[in-house]
């Protein structure tokens, strides 16, 4: 079986394949001073409640945008998985697709990966939009390879900023809202944050396809992509696992045996 590690800012997702088949993940809160001890009993229980043994992980592959988190991945994977992993960016790597971009080594590992799963999966001309810790855009064309896109502040972030900057204004929840226009200041607040969402998805996606000149189809992935389904009609598919395939199906590329 195919532990696929994919380690972001918030939330560090683990999901154990047998074969191509998704057979469990879960995730925990990214923490760089978390140790391999503490990784490897979390996931032993999950795994073990999901009917799944850790002794039975025969690889391990893993992206990640958290450099400082990287000693202790891979500590758990030396010392209690006997394997040594895959790590995306790091040379040898075979990907499958180019990024087509100023600077390759700056493109963050999750957005690559995700390239690769839409080539297949989705084709191109492509938008993906992943809603993570930050909202983040990226073109892939026809040919599937990574072309650029657009990054910018994550709900979360709007929301704690909003809540931090304005002495006045409460903390609230990601959810939403049944109308636009809002009755007392935290309905006024959700909607500005998710309806203001929409928004911004609406007009990035229009004037990227604007520039790129050719239909595209629009995916949508990452931990908050079911709270905007059915928000509006520029998003033609979800895709929560978009990431996770992607680094199986990189895992097969690499090590075909």
């Amino acid at each position: 079986m195919l532990l696929a590690i994919n380690a972001n800012n918030t939330n560090t997702k683990f999901a154990v394949f047998d074969g191509e088949r998704l057979a469990g993940s879960w995730r925990c809160a990214s923490d760089p001073k978390r140790t391999a001890d503490e990784y490897v009993v979390w996931l032993a229980k999950l795994m073990e409640i999901a009917g799944l043994k850790l002794a039975d992980v025969d690889g391990v592959i893993v992206a990640s945008v958290v450099p400082d988190g990287m000693f202790n991945l891979k500590a758990l994977c030396r010392q209690y998985l006997t394997q040594d992993p895959l790590v995306i960016g790091e040379a040898g790597t075979i990907l499958g697709v180019k990024a087509k971009v100023d600077r390759p080594e700056e493109v963050g590992a999750d957005r690559l990966v995700n390239a690769v799963e839409t080539k297949f999966s989705h084709g191109g001309p492509s938008i993906v939009v992943d809603f993570g810790t930050a909202t983040t855009f990226d073109v892939v064309d026809a040919e599937g390879d990574y072309c650029g896109g657009v990054i910018s502040p994550g709900i979360n972030l709007s929301i704690e900023a909003l809540f931090r900057a304005a002495a006045k204004l409460p903390q609230i929840a990601i959810r939403r809202p049944k109308q636009v226009i809002g009755k007392n200041t935290v309905a006024c607040m959700e909607s500005g944050v998710f309806w203001g969402y929409v928004g911004l998805v609406e007009g990035v996606v229009r004037r990227i396809k604007a520039e790129y000149g050719q239909p595209m189809k629009v995916i949508s992935t990452g931990g908050l992509a079911p709270l905007f389904e059915g928000a509006t009609d520029v998003i033609d598919a979800m895709d929560p696992d978009l990431t996770l395939r992607g680094l199986c199906r990189i895992w097969r590329l690499n090590r075909p045996a």
